[in-house]
């Protein structure tokens, strides 16, 4: 087995469970807080499935795996994006249960 498929489906499993909690967060109460994090979640799991691509050399003409193509770059926005959304929709979250705990 190739070893970056290996660690791009690693790397599926805990991306799948955030991916899963941030759905039930988001059906449970529909916020932004939760929103932004589903979205980031989602964003995540695209970086993953870029590298699963890149292993398994699907559509070699976007170049994955190799500088300034544009595989690279949905990879980085990809995981830029998530990390950002994601941490920014847990900051939210906690920001309004805070402010409610206050209010009770």
């Amino acid at each position: 087995m190739n070893v970056l498929l290996l660690r791009a489906l690693i790397a599926l499993i805990p991306i799948s469970m955030l991916l899963t909690w941030s759905v039930t967060i988001f059906v449970k109460a529909r916020t932004v807080g939760a929103t932004l994090q589903l979205v980031g979640a989602a964003s995540l799991l695209v970086m993953v499935l870029t590298h699963v691509a890149e292993a398994v050399h699907a559509w070699p003409s976007l170049g994955w795996g190799e500088a300034h193509s544009i595989g690279h770059y949905v990879d980085l926005s990809s995981a830029m994006l998530g990390i950002a959304l994601v941490s920014v929709g847990l900051v939210v979250r906690a920001l309004r249960r805070r402010g409610s705990r206050r209010n009770a």
